[in-house]
């Protein structure tokens, strides 16, 4: 894929980034010149994904649902980088069941993950944009959570809650340079190979383009909404799924 944005002297942080659309994010933030926090709560699949840190690369454990994790975690990235510039909300966990089987701790892990790291890490980042004057905020969302799924009551509850959250921190950050917007993505994840063959062909079938993307083509999309070029689009939810939104 042709670079198309500079982001030479950014500091990125991508979470969720061991695997998946975290993963080719963080890769490709990397080609394009940025410094790029990976960071994950599996310290050691982190490791084996981004073995060499160095000028362009920082590995950071970091649970997003604890808050205490979160600050020391974005005080580290600031005092080995001097900012913290993009914040790529990502990292997510699906724990399905119906409604009336789904326990506590199913419920309470997903809306952890999702909506609670989105906050902490947020919270936790806009301070050191505001003194820049300027920050990208580009959390994950899903279809599921503007539609719902069969047995995804918390992870449609979660996402739903991520694109009401994007559009009020647009709000409140706008005046300082800082744009906070969504995407939508519909790729071929670790939580998509999970999928029983006869259901995932039911979902292909219902993608006009007729198939899952690659997670790297979620890259150009959040590289766009990360870049100095759209500094006029916020509390934007952006469809990246092939047309199943239509």
């Amino acid at each position: 894929m042709t670079l198309s944005f500079d982001f030479s002297g950014r500091t990125v942080l991508v979470t969720g980034a061991a695997q998946g659309i975290g993963k080719a994010l963080a890769d490709h933030f990397v080609g394009a010149a940025a410094r790029v926090v990976v960071a994950d709560r599996d310290a050691e699949l982190l490791k084996q994904q981004w073995p060499d840190e160095g000028e362009s690369v920082l590995r950071l454990e970091l649970d997003v649902a604890d808050a205490e994790s979160v600050r020391v975690g974005i005080e580290q990235v600031v005092r080995t980088w001097g900012s913290i510039d993009v914040v790529v909300n990502n990292a997510g966990v699906a724990r399905d069941a119906v409604v009336w089987k789904m326990t506590d701790e199913q419920w309470d892990t997903v809306l952890a993950v999702h909506v609670t790291g989105t906050f902490n890490l947020t919270r936790a980042a806009v301070p050191h944009m505001r003194t820049a004057g300027f920050g990208r905020i580009i959390n994950v969302t899903s279809y599921t959570g503007m539609h719902g799924n069969i047995g995804q009551s918390n992870y449609a509850a979660a996402k739903g809650g991520i694109i009401g959250f994007t559009k009020s921190v647009a709000k409140e950050t706008a005046r300082f340079g800082i744009t906070c917007n969504a995407i939508s993505p519909n790729a071929a994840t670790a939580m998509v190979a999970a999928v029983p063959p006869e259901k995932l062909a039911e979902m292909t079938a219902t993608v006009p383009m007729g198939r899952f993307a690659d997670p790297s083509e979620m890259a150009a999309a959040v590289a766009f909404l990360a870049s100095d070029e759209a500094a006029y689009i916020t509390g934007v939810v952006l469809p990246v799924d092939g047309g199943v939104s239509m």
